[in-house]
């Protein structure tokens, strides 16, 4: 039998969060101020990691984040980033990124020396190293549950447009009680949950879907 005192300590040491279970709680100093993930409940939380500030992938990253904030916005959710480095360097990398990139980091990001927060949420990679936090993305709803993680290696950048994109998905199935497809977007038909009986599979090609076989059924939203 699983122990839940055991898996938080486990979670605290560097094991990862679980999908659907509640995100791991945290408290920190950001660019902006203290944050907490009580701080976001009602909004959706994309909070995701780098491994260091003045690096180049992490920079176009950072500013594709930017970019998106407002396409963010609209879908009710806010932006957190995080990394290992101090405060100050933290405010001085922001600095840099508008002075020479003239592209403003309008959200917070995290100081995590401590790497409390990186180790909570297994950002921390040893396989990549042990003194920086990996690129793991983590989608939280306004309910504070993790519904989606990522993770990239050090040497590769996210697509931004992919983290848009899930919280539309992810939206449009909780308000519709329907999965998406591959590569799903809004417009895009949806795909309805299987029948789960025998009878209701039988009933399923009556029912109005564009049904290719009983378990495979789509519709327009």
């Amino acid at each position: 039998m699983s122990n839940p005192e055991t898996e938080r300590n486990d979670t605290a040491r560097g094991g990862l969060p679980r999908i659907n279970e509640p995100a791991p709680d945290f408290q920190a100093l950001t660019t902006h101020g203290q944050r907490s993930l009580s701080d976001y409940r009602g909004k959706w939380l994309v909070l995701f990691s780098h491994p260091a500030d003045f690096t180049p992938v992490c920079t176009t990253e950072f500013m594709a984040f930017a970019k998106a904030q407002d396409r963010f916005a609209a879908l009710n959710t806010e932006l957190l980033g995080l990394s290992i480095d101090s405060h100050y360097s933290h405010i001085a990398w922001v600095r840099n990124i508008k002075e020479h990139f003239g592209v403003e980091i309008g959200f917070p990001i995290i100081a995590d020396l401590s790497m409390e927060v990186a180790k909570s949420y297994g950002m921390i990679q040893p396989g990549a190293s042990d003194t920086s936090a990996v690129r793991a993305t983590f989608i939280i709803d306004p309910d504070g549950v993790l519904r989606a993680m990522v993770y990239y290696p050090m040497s590769n950048g996210r697509s931004i447009d992919e983290f848009v994109r899930l919280v539309e998905a992810l939206q449009t199935s909780d308000a519709n009680k329907v999965a998406t497809p591959e590569n799903w977007k809004p417009g895009d038909k949806v795909i309805v949950p299987p029948p789960a009986t025998d009878e209701l599979a039988e009933k399923r090609f009556g029912e109005g879907y564009e049904t290719v076989d009983w378990y495979f059924s789509t519709r327009d939203l």
